[in-house]
C-alpha cells in the first residue's frame, strides 16, 4: 500500500476510497473505506445503521420534480426523492434495519446568486424527507456560498465536511514570440 492510497480520517486508516458524483450512491459495511463527494448546491445524505455497521451516501442535484413535471426514468437520478429511496433500499438489502437509521446532511450552498436559493430548497427537501421517514438527523452542514468536500466512514458513522476553496487560476503556458513565427509588436 502506497502512502498516497492510505489516508487518515479521525485517526483511522483508510485503505479504499469510493468517490461518488451527482446521481450516484454507495453503501459499504467495511471499516477501512471512506465514501467521498464534492458538493455545491447539491445535497449528500450520509446514513448509517450503527448496530449492523452499514452506511451509505448519496449525491443529488434537486429535491423533487415540480408539480405536473414529466420526468424520464433516466432523469430520476437527479432528484433526491429517488436518490433517498435508492440509498435506503440498498442499505436494507445489505442488512440495515430502517428503525436504526441515523443521518447526516451536507451541501445545499447557494453558490451562484443569479440562480436563486436552489441549495436552500435542496436542504429543505432533505430535512423534510428525513423527518417524514422518521430518520433522525445528527450533524448538519448546509447552506452558505462555498462548495464542500464530504468524507463518510460509513462503518463507523463518522463524517467530515471541509470547505473547498476557489479553484486555482488556470495556468496558461507562455509561448515565446519567436515560437509563434512572427514579430512581436508592443503597443
Amino acid at each position: 500500500m502506497s502512502a498516497s492510497s492510505a489516508r487518515f480520517l479521525d485517526q483511522e486508516l483508510i485503505v479504499r476510497r469510493i468517490s461518488i458524483v451527482q446521481g450516484e450512491h454507495a453503501v459499504v459495511a467495511e471499516p477501512d473505506v471512506v465514501i467521498s463527494t464534492v458538493l455545491g448546491s447539491c445535497i449528500a445524505v450520509c446514513i448509517q445503521d450503527s448496530v449492523a455497521r452499514i452506511g451509505g451516501m448519496n449525491h443529488f442535484l434537486l429535491g423533487e420534480p415540480g408539480e405536473n413535471q414529466q420526468v424520464s426514468a433516466q432523469d430520476l437520478q437527479r432528484y433526491g426523492l429517488h436518490a433517498m429511496e435508492l440509498l435506503i433500499n440498498a442499505m436494507m438489502r445489505m442488512g440495515a434495519v430502517r428503525a436504526r437509521l441515523k443521518a447526516h446532511l451536507y451541501g445545499g450552498a447557494n453558490i451562484i446568486a443569479g440562480l436563486g436559493p436552489i441549495g436552500t430548497s435542496n436542504a429543505e427537501f432533505a430535512r423534510r424527507f428525513l423527518q417524514t421517514e422518521g430518520i433522525p438527523v445528527g450533524h448538519v452542514d448546509v447552506g452558505g456560498t462555498h462548495a464542500r468536500r464530504v468524507e463518510f466512514m460509513a462503518y463507523a458513522g463518522k463524517a467530515r465536511s471541509t470547505a473547498v476553496k476557489d479553484a486555482p487560476p488556470l495556468l496558461i503556458p507562455i509561448v515565446p514570440a519567436a515560437a509563434l513565427g512572427g514579430e512581436l509588436e508592443l503597443f
